[in-house]
């Protein structure tokens, strides 16, 4: 008897339980389809009307503010040329730097930015990431570490490099100065970004690889620049843009080098 009535009192109370989440749900489903966005205004922030008067405040796209945080965007692939005192051939005394151009590149990010927006057109900000010049040099040489000026030494003739990489990296600080049209009726929209750049050096780096040794990787400054500056301007648009960097200041610390530089031209991920 008791199971009977205990069995009745849980069939009744799931009865009840669909039902109030059958009403619930239609509900849910009848409000949400109710909805009706009004126009919004264009004087002070945007105000969304619903069908019931009520109304829900949403930033103005046009209003000045600062922004900036924690990112991870314009990821720059390309490659990287060397310009010697105004000449894309190198000179006797910088030729043991000779380069498979297909194979030299350039790689960044940036992972901070702080700025400043004026309206949704234009837009000033400081950003802060690493970037790797990547050089693959053409002879069997070695770079010479711990040495006061730009060195190296010459390997055996049977010794065969697969790769023999020689390469920088750099925490740079640009400060960029953003211009975007209006969006246009599927919502993307143009950007250019151009500005001056400053970079610290991190490190420099030799590896190799090759049967004889295997793989050899060495890190020293090189003689590389401590500090660099430069500018850099991009051009694209839907997070997708093409890149040109050019580098004022000379590639490295060294007095045969004086008048080498570099510049890099590719491909950016993430402009905004």
């Amino acid at each position: 008897m008791k199971r009977s009535v205990l069995t009745a009192v849980l069939v009744s109370g799931l009865t009840v339980l669909t039902a109030l989440s059958a009403i619930a749900q239609q509900d849910t489903t009848t409000k949400s389809k109710k909805i009706n966005y009004g126009k919004s205004i264009t004087i002070g922030p945007i105000v969304v009307t619903t069908h019931n008067g009520d109304s829900t405040k949403r930033k103005d796209p046009n209003k000045a503010r600062f922004v900036g945080g924690i990112t991870f965007t314009r990821v720059d692939f390309g490659f990287s040329k060397l310009i010697d005192n105004g000449s894309f051939s190198l000179s006797p005394q910088n030729d043991f730097l000779d380069y498979k151009a297909g194979k030299t590149s350039h790689f960044s990010f940036d992972v901070l930015q702080m700025g400043y927006r004026f309206n949704s057109n234009f837009k000033i900000y400081v950003a802060g990431g690493f970037d790797w010049t990547l050089i693959r040099l053409k002879d069997n040489i070695t770079m010479v570490k711990n040495s006061p000026i730009l060195a190296y030494t010459k390997e055996n003739p049977e010794i065969l490099y697969s790769k023999n990489r020689f390469s920088s990296s750099y925490l740079h600080i640009p400060l960029n100065f953003e211009l975007r049209t209006k969006e246009n009726h599927k919502g993307g929209r143009w950007y250019l970004v151009a500005g001056p750049e400053i970079a610290f050096l991190l490190n420099g780096k030799v590896k190799q690889i090759s049967d004889e040794h295997g793989k050899v990787k060495v890190k020293d400054d090189y003689n590389f620049a401590p500090f660099r500056y430069g500018g850099t301007v991009r051009v694209g648009t839907n997070g997708l843009a093409l890149f040109a960097k050019y580098y004022v200041s000379d590639m490295f610390d060294s007095a045969p080098q004086k008048g080498l530089r570099n510049m890099a031209f590719g491909l950016t991920f993430g402009i905004n």
